[in-house]
């Protein structure tokens, strides 16, 4: 349904989730594809990373926030931009609701459409360097490409604290980085939705690097696509709003500086809350 914002204006809404705030990547795409819609971001920051979770914590989690999100926030559509999760909650997310989700899965594809050396990088969390879907995406598209793999363990906390104001420990970044150096690709997957957010700082690392490819603007388009199918407009207001994210809802502590971050980025926020959403939602990490 297209909902009112807060200016009174029919708008389509659409509900990105992530574990953190790397699905903040996601929201920029839309953003920039969909300037008159209205986004809430839900981030289960307190269950962070979901790498670390079983497969049925996951489940439990991302089901019930979402719910209470929609309780709260009617969406049209739900992205969820995680690539954890993607692999893990669609078939149950999708049982549950009638509105259409939106997964992610590493930009294999159509890195391997534009490298020329057929070197390419993956450069993803450990889950999701481990997941047979990675191998999968790999035989059927890039079968004839040399990959490299990385899945670092700290990248996405890095990301995640850089984002709440610290820096980003360069030098680390750098020397974790070094297997794309000597394997010399030209392409580099950015196989976590984090990971976008720093692509200057791997930029530096990797200068020799032609193409970084992610899955941003493909989610932004599928997110298009549905609206359309659902007979939605997108440009119900020719006025873009002071706000483009409705609600930004962080299960945990809502990070420091996350506002400023927001704002910078394109993705103002009218309201942030933490804590989300309090004693009735979902419990602490691991226990739910």
């Amino acid at each position: 349904m297209n909902v009112p914002n807060k200016d009174g204006v029919t708008v389509p809404r659409i509900l990105v989730f992530d574990s953190g705030v790397g699905g903040l990547s996601v929201s920029a795409c839309i953003r920039q594809r969909l300037p008159f819609a209205e986004q809430v971001y839900v981030a289960d920051n307190a269950g962070f990373p979901y790498g670390d979770q079983p497969e049925s914590v996951v489940t439990r989690r991302c089901q019930r926030l979402i719910s209470e999100a929609l309780r709260m926030f009617p969406c049209d559509v739900i992205v969820v931009a995680c690539n954890t999760a993607s692999t893990v909650v669609l078939p149950d997310l999708r049982s549950m609701t009638s509105i259409p989700v939106v997964g992610v899965v590493p930009a294999v594809k159509p890195a391997a459409a534009c490298s020329q050396n057929r070197r390419i990088g993956v450069l993803a969390t450990p889950a999701t360097i481990r997941r047979p879907y990675l191998e999968e995406l790999i035989r059927e598209f890039a079968a004839d490409c040399q990959i490299e793999r990385i899945g670092h363990p700290q990248l996405v906390r890095w990301i995640e604290d850089f984002v709440a104001g610290h820096e980003l420990p360069q030098p680390l970044l750098c020397e974790a980085l070094q297997p794309f150096r000597q394997a010399g690709v030209d392409t580099v997957v950015l196989g976590c939705t984090h990971y976008p957010l720093i692509r200057d700082r791997l930029q530096a690392c990797l200068p020799d690097v032609r193409f970084w490819v992610d899955s941003g603007d493909a989610i932004a388009r599928r997110t298009e696509w549905l609206l359309g199918q659902l007979g939605k407009s997108a440009v119900a207001s020719r006025v873009v709003p002071d706000y483009s994210v409705r609600a930004a809802l962080f299960s945990g502590e809502v990070p420091s500086g996350l506002r400023d971050y927001m704002e910078q980025s394109g993705l103002a926020p009218d309201e942030i809350r933490g804590r989300w959403p309090g004693d009735e939602g979902v419990t602490t990490a691991g226990s739910a």
